[in-house]
């Protein structure tokens, strides 16, 4: 039986020595090799991925102006940024947009700043004793600002459902644009690659673990929002829907505009696009069994949009998404990814140089995510609007 440490890893990677792929390679090698083989040959596995992740934004400290303000309303390009934290800090929210251009947005905000370009700052507060200024005007870049901190409530899902439309209408979503009468299905992750597929039950997965986000060294710093264990899953033990999610955090000085994009969708709204990699430790033969799936062997929903609560119509796998159609109804419907394969074998194989370079060290986990957790819904008390 084959046992492994964070500690024995690091020191092979140290000395140069780690067996370091991508789980496309391994998920190749696992079509001829035991789990007990892999594991003998392989000490880490790097999954990535590259989607829209809406649930995003940024912490930024603008510094202190003479005399000092509390900035209590404040916009960016003309996009409102959250500031109702300290005098001079604010949150902007990926999917906030300016109100004279629906089509520009927080994400675009954050983009420009990893570009190194300057923002306008407008900020307005009712002036107190110890900030009496009333309003700032100012150009805001990376170099300028104190800090700028991303932090990400809900990435990285484990697996999310494919989506399609049934009614008569095309439909404008989050998940693209769906066209009427099953005209397509569309899907966000990357199969075989993505993360948290290679780790289902999130044995090296924690909080502390070190990620990739979108070019910079980051941490997870909690389990992300609408995090679920409850759902449904396949013949190999992995979700067949969304499932988990990580809160995930890094220096957006660091971070490299190549892994970073912000976009528009049609008649939905702003979102932005991240690159995000996590290096996963072979542990043992349970892991090396978990890195080793195909996308033969992972499952997602199709669910119908055009229906209340987006239920779901069928199961398909991701090599049946990536073959370009699936049936649905005894019919051929094309399929087509919002996420982008070439960027996660990108970003997965560039993370493989940098932790066999050892400049990407293996983290452990301090605390693991929660192994029991459920998603409730909103209870509203009005009326229909």
């Amino acid at each position: 039986m084959v046992k492994k440490t964070y500690e024995e890893i690091n020191e092979k990677i140290a000395r140069g020595e780690a067996v370091v792929v991508t789980a496309e390679e391994v998920a190749r090698m696992g079509e001829e090799l035991a789990p007990e083989e892999i594991a003998k040959k392989v000490d880490v596995v790097t999954t990535a991925t590259f989607g829209a992740m809406c649930s995003s934004g940024c912490f930024i400290n603008f510094g202190h102006p003479e005399p000092g303000i509390r900035m209590e309303s404040i916009t960016l390009n003309d996009v409102p940024v959250f500031g109702g934290l300290a005098a001079v800090d604010a949150y902007i929210g990926a999917t906030e947009v300016s109100p004279s251009n629906p089509r520009y947005g927080g994400a675009h905000l954050i983009e420009a700043l990893v570009r190194g370009e300057t923002l306008t700052l407008e900020a307005h507060g009712k002036g107190t004793d110890c900030y009496p200024r009333r309003a700032a005007h100012a150009k805001v870049s990376k170099e300028s600002a104190n800090e700028i901190i991303m932090v990400n409530p809900r990435n990285a899902y484990q697996n999310y459902p494919a989506a399609t439309n049934s009614s008569g209408t095309i439909m404008y979503t989050y998940m693209g644009t769906l066209l009427p009468k099953h005209g397509n299905v569309t899907y966000s992750t990357s199969g075989e690659l993505s993360p948290l597929l290679n780790d289902p039950e999130l044995r090296t997965i924690g909080v502390g673990t070190r990620v990739f986000l979108a070019g910079a060294q980051g941490f997870v710093n909690w389990n992300g929002t609408q995090f679920n264990t409850e759902k449904p899953k396949n013949d190999f033990d992995l979700p067949l829907s969304n499932a988990r999610t990580l809160m995930l955090t890094a220096d957006l000085k660091n971070m490299d505009p190549e892994y970073l994009r912000a976009a528009y969708f049609e008649r939905y709204g702003v979102s932005i696009f991240l690159g995000v990699g996590i290096p996963i430790p072979v542990l043992d033969e349970d892991i090396a069994r978990r890195v080793s799936i195909s996308n033969s062997q992972i499952e997602t929903t199709v669910c119908d949009y055009s229906r209340d609560g987006h239920p779901g119509i069928a199961k398909v796998s991701y090599a049946e998404l990536r073959s370009g159609s699936v049936m649905l109804n005894g019919r051929k419907v094309r399929t087509a990814p919002l996420s982008s394969l070439a960027k996660a074998r990108q970003i997965a194989a560039f993370l493989k140089e940098q932790v066999a370079s050892g400049s990407f060290a293996l983290a452990e986990p301090v605390q693991p995510l929660p192994a029991h957790a459920s998603v409730r819904g909103l209870r509203l008390t009005g009326g229909l609007v």
